[in-house]
């Protein structure tokens, strides 16, 4: 099926015969022009990949009649700034990381990814069926914006190291690149989290300003070259199981926008959603046999690191929620999800993985 005429069959669907229908929409459509800005560098083809691939989806599905023009971080707005900016009514939408902003408050966090948290398939069952969706935009409403899945990274790895890390005592004092709200959390385990943006990492890493770093995973950092500076790498990314991304609209202007254009936003939000982690999924796989060609170790966080940091998760938790009511609202939603989430996860999707990667350890495959 064309990709156009499903986006606006689902956004739409306003007509008996598509084909007749058609013409007459694209007649009443207003031409609009949007700037969306980026979180992410244009290097990075997979992230801000998706946000062209969204930006791309809805020109097609309105004829070009709503264009919106895609922006890296740093060129309208800051990286870190992008969803500032649009709750401001500066720049129409952005397309970032819900989790960037969880200083402004922790609840920001839960949209994209918490330390143990959901992993991709659960965040996206939570946020489409679980009412995830919902409940964050009742919380980005008091924040000026409306927000939409839009991409997601899979469980990332957990990062780039000096040294190897073989107890708990290894991480005192580390100054880590740590992106949202896992930096919280690991600070409690004696790490010094810095937020740093992904443009700016490897020189950090380099100079030793900071001692470990993650981003994203093989593929992107690969691309980033933290292997040459940072030989270990560390798996998995407990503070990002599942890292999904939003697309983010200014309140008023999303109010602007004819309904049959916000629901063409929607929709193409969800299939770049969908593209995004498909994308990762193609490329990690030969990104990870290259790191390891070139140098990288691969390393599993050890089972006591593992532990100590599962349980500052729900200490902190416990914390925030005695004194955030909206964030006790939306993880408690989530939590009760996840646990009956991973009761089925493991009854099959889990017993079936783990065979299947028997026999990719036994060379059967």
């Amino acid at each position: 099926m064309d990709r156009r005429n499903f986006i606006r069959s689902a956004g739409v669907a306003a007509a008996a015969v598509p084909a007749l229908a058609a013409p007459a929409i694209a007649q009443t459509m207003p031409e609009i022009k949007w700037r969306m800005t980026s979180s992410f560098p244009k290097a990075l083809d997979t992230i801000f990949g998706a946000a062209e691939t969204f930006a791309r989806y809805v020109a097609e599905a309105t004829d070009n009649r709503f264009q919106i023009q895609v922006f890296p971080a740093g060129e309208i707005a800051p990286g870190l700034e992008a969803a500032n900016e649009v709750g401001k009514g500066s720049i129409e939408m952005c397309h970032t990381a819900s989790y960037y902003y969880w200083g402004k408050d922790p609840t920001y966090a839960l949209a994209t990814a918490v330390p143990f948290g959901l992993n991709a398939r659960q965040q996206n069952a939570w946020m489409y069926y679980g009412g995830g969706v919902d409940l964050m935009n009742e919380f980005y409403a008091t924040q000026n914006l409306i927000g939409f899945p839009c991409g997601n990274t899979g469980a990332q790895m957990g990062g780039w190291f000096r040294k190897e890390i073989n107890s708990i005592a290894d991480l005192q004092g580390v100054k880590m690149r740590i992106g949202g709200f896992g930096g919280k959390v690991i600070s409690k385990v004696g790490v010094v989290p810095q937020q740093i943006p992904g443009g700016e990492i490897y020189p950090a890493l380099e100079k030793g300003t900071i001692d470990a770093a993650e981003w994203v995973g093989p593929y992107d950092d690969e691309k980033l070259g933290f292997y040459k500076v940072a030989k270990y790498y560390y798996y998995p990314g407990w503070w990002e199981g599942g890292a999904m991304l939003h697309t983010m609209v200014n309140l008023a202007k999303w109010g602007e926008l004819p309904p049959a254009y916000q629901a063409i936003v929607k929709s193409a939000s969800q299939a770049a959603n969908c593209d995004m982690m498909a994308n990762y999924d193609a490329k990690n796989p030969t990104a990870i046999k290259s790191l390891v060609a070139n140098g990288a170790v691969l390393r599993p966080y050890p089972q006591d690191v593992m532990e100590a940091c599962f349980n500052a998760a729900n200490e902190t938790y416990t914390e925030i929620n005695a004194n955030n009511a909206a964030f006790k609202k939306i993880y408690d939603s989530m939590a009760a999800y996840r646990r009956d989430a991973y009761l089925w996860l493991q009854v099959s999707e889990a017993t079936y993985d783990n065979f299947m990667m028997a026999q990719q350890r036994k060379k059967t495959l």
